[in-house]
C-alpha cells in the first residue's frame, strides 16, 4: 500500500515539473526500496542525536549517500520539542547503565543543565551511539523486511487473481 503510494506520487506531473525547475536530481526523491530504507536509516540516525539543526546533518550527508531526502527529513522529526526529552532522559539512563554509572536525578531546568552537564554528557552520549547505531539498524531491515513482504503478498495476489480469471 505504501509502496504504491509512494510510486503514484514520484510519477506525478507537478513533482517534475519541480525537480526541472530546480534542476533537482530525481534519485534524492526516488521511492525504491533501497532509498526508502537508506533514508529511515539516515534520518533516524539522526534523530537520536541530541544536537541542534538535525535536519542540516541529513543535508549534509546527501554527497555521501543516495537516500530519499523527504523521507530522511521526516525522520528527523521524530526528535521534536515534545519527544525530546523522553528520547534524551532514556539514552542518559541507558548509557549510565552501560558504562555502570549511577544515575542523577534529572531536573527539568536549564540552570540544573549547565551545573550538570559535565555528569551526565559521557552516559547520554554513550546511550545515544547505542540507539543510533541499533534503532537506525532495526529500523533499516524493518524497512526492507515489510517492503520485501509487501511486493511478495503483491506478486501472489497477481498470480492467484489471474489464476482464478483464467479458470473462468
Amino acid at each position: 500500500m505504501i509502496r504504491k503510494t509512494f510510486k503514484n506520487l514520484s510519477t506525478h506531473e507537478k513533482l517534475k515539473a519541480f525537480t526541472d525547475k530546480y534542476n533537482i536530481p530525481i534519485e534524492y526523491l526516488s521511492a525504491n526500496r533501497k532509498m526508502v530504507s537508506r533514508a529511515v536509516l539516515i534520518g533516524l540516525f539522526i534523530a537520536f542525536i541530541p544536537m541542534p539543526m538535525q535536519m542540516l546533518a541529513v543535508v549534509a550527508v546527501i554527497p555521501f549517500a543516495r537516500f530519499n531526502v523527504p523521507i530522511a527529513l521526516a525522520m528527523c522529526w521524530l526528535s521534536n520539542p515534545f519527544t525530546m526529552p523522553a528520547m534524551y532522559y532514556m539514552e542518559y539512563l541507558t548509557g549510565s547503565f552501560l558504562l555502570g554509572m549511577e544515575v542523577t536525578p534529572v531536573e527539568m531546568t536549564l540552570e540544573w543543565f549547565s551545573e550538570n552537564i559535565g555528569n551526565i554528557f559521557i552516559p547520554l552520549y554513550v546511550g545515544t551511539a547505542f540507539y543510533s547505531i541499533f534503532g537506525s539498524a532495526l529500523a533499516y531491515y524493518l524497512v526492507n523486511h515489510f517492503w520485501r513482504s509487501s511486493v511478495k503478498k503483491d506478486k501472489e495476489l497477481r498470480k492467484n487473481g489471474n489464476s482464478k480469471n483464467d479458470n473462468q
